[in-house]
């Protein structure tokens, strides 16, 4: 997705003074109290030597306060925590509009009905719900599991058997497992660019680098696909799958088009690379029938990733993955080596909420409620966001990607944004290397219709101050054109 460029200066701190309110003055508090020096930044930490200078990233000389810094796994050294965490913080309160988070909209599940249920479970069958598992999951959740992907296409037709699915800790996990599998150190894996953040910590974990290849309206451009393939060969790296979201994608809503969706197999095929299929939105349409996804039209070399995460309950941390038959069984020992078995309990909350709710009806509501709250969101940047932003029209998911005027830098604006007591997040935690500036995500699932368009309110009126202060003062911004490790500016879990 395009993004504009901003310029590095080093003076946003300098500005987060000037402009900052009680809000912004709370965040840069709560970062200097709450973290050791170690964490402030992420770049930089240790107790003694002087400050480094604005964002060059410098490391600080004398003690450290980690004891155990030379003890860690080299795997662990490039893991930062980031200074958007810490504003996260602020960004939660009650009095800041948030537009960043990922959760969905619970409240609209019939929770009575749904504390009954999970009672039940305790009460009457606790002996087995309570007790271990096997590695793979219940065997009557993979059956559900068949039956809820058979409305997408995925069926008995193309090879979708319980036999074949694993059961994992909600889709991060099943991410992770299928990184230990395939993923050496300095492997290639190809992404959309942006992608989600969760994928780009676990590929960074494996120490694998993430290259992206562009996306316009109609998804993943099959041609750049093609070229970004091609490159990798000449220069001698090996590259083990491409990682998509096809549909509704998270962070840019959009859709691979039916008829890319053809090509991308063909030139993954060709190529001899795998194909893992993350699909937790698929179900969340507005507009008509999604396409089908990749899964449904070629079972070899596809992996298939979903969650109840986004279309029951995220606390459940229920997900699976659709493997190749032949590499069903390493997906389990790699699972029964993380977590021995998935959470019994859960499974069979799934598995009963599938078995005795109605639980299509349930994504009606859910299709319902959140298309309200996209129209609400676009509605609201048509009225309001000033001229240069543009942004993406999703027909179903969770989030809108947004493109600033010329300049604007998104993580450079955030403290500024919470000042003004809205929050989003910043385009730069969805790009391996540190790039997206000149964007950012936001989300409309979970504020109400009302919330959200104050929250636009509120950020525009942030967008414009940048805009009137950039005309006196020239470009002013420190993280512009900074490219960091992947994932350092991955938010917290929630907000993925």
């Amino acid at each position: 997705m395009p993004t504009a460029p901003g310029d590095a200066s080093g003076r946003s701190a300098m500005w987060s003074i000037r402009l900052g309110t009680q809000a912004a003055g709370l965040w840069r508090t709560r970062i200097d109290n709450r973290r050791p020096a170690a964490m402030v930044t992420g770049v930089w930490g240790t107790r003694g030597g002087s400050h480094p200078s604005s964002d060059r990233g410098e490391v600080m000389t004398g003690t450290t306060l980690d004891d155990y810094t030379d003890r860690y796994a080299r795997r662990v050294r490039g893991m930062t925590a980031s200074e958007i965490r810490a504003l996260f913080a602020v960004a939660s309160r009650p009095e800041v509009v948030s537009l960043a988070g990922g959760a969905p909209y619970i409240a609209a599940l019939p929770l009575d009905a749904v504390g009954e249920m999970l009672g039940r479970l305790g009460s009457e069958h606790g002996v087995s719900t309570l007790q271990y598992g096997i590695g793979q999951g219940t065997l009557e959740l993979r059956e559900r599991i068949c039956e809820v992907m058979s409305l997408s296409g995925i069926d008995a037709a193309c090879g979708a058997s319980p036999e074949d699915v694993v059961v994992t800790v909600g889709g991060q996990q099943a991410l992770d497992l299928v990184a230990r599998l395939f993923l050496d150190p300095g492997d290639v894996v190809l992404a959309e660019g942006p992608t989600y953040v969760g994928a780009l910590g676990v590929f960074q974990a494996a120490q694998a680098q993430v290259v992206h290849v562009p996306m316009d309206e109609d998804g993943l451009v099959p041609e750049a696909l093609e070229a970004a393939i091609a490159d990798l060969a000449r220069a001698g790296r090996r590259v083990k799958f491409l990682y998509t979201i096809p549909t509704y994608q998270n962070p840019a809503g959009v859709t691979l088009s039916e008829e890319r969706r053809e090509r991308v197999l063909d030139i993954c095929e060709r190529a001899g690379l795998l194909v893992v299929e993350d699909d937790p939105y698929g179900q969340l349409g507005f507009e008509g029938e999604a396409p089908a996804p990749l899964r449904a039209r070629r079972r070899d070399g596809v992996f298939y990733l979903s969650t109840f995460s986004k279309t029951f309950a995220p606390g459940l941390r229920v997900g699976w993955i659709l493997a190749p038959h032949a590499v069903r069984d390493k997906l389990v020992i790699a699972s029964e080596a993380q977590i021995l078995c998935p959470s019994g309990y859960a499974q069979a909350a799934v598995a009963t909420y599938l078995g005795t709710m109605p639980w299509r009806q349930q994504l009606k509501v859910y299709r319902e409620v959140y298309r309200e709250r996209r129209d609400a969101l676009l509605d609201a940047m048509t009225d309001l966001m000033p001229e240069g932003t543009s942004w993406t029209t999703p027909a179903g998911g969770l989030f809108v990607w947004a493109t600033l005027p010329d300049g604007l830098d998104s993580k450079a604006m955030m403290p500024r944004a919470i000042a003004a007591r809205v929050a989003y997040v910043p385009g730069t935690g969805f790009y391996a290397d540190g790039t997206g500036t000149g964007a950012m995500r936001l989300n409309f699932s979970f504020p109400p219709p009302e919330r959200i368009r104050e929250g636009v309110r509120r950020l525009a009126g942030v967008m414009e101050q940048e805009i009137a202060m950039r005309r006196v003062f020239g470009p002013v911004g420190g993280t512009a054109g900074r490219r960091g490790r992947a994932g350092s500016d991955v938010p917290g879990p929630d907000l993925a």
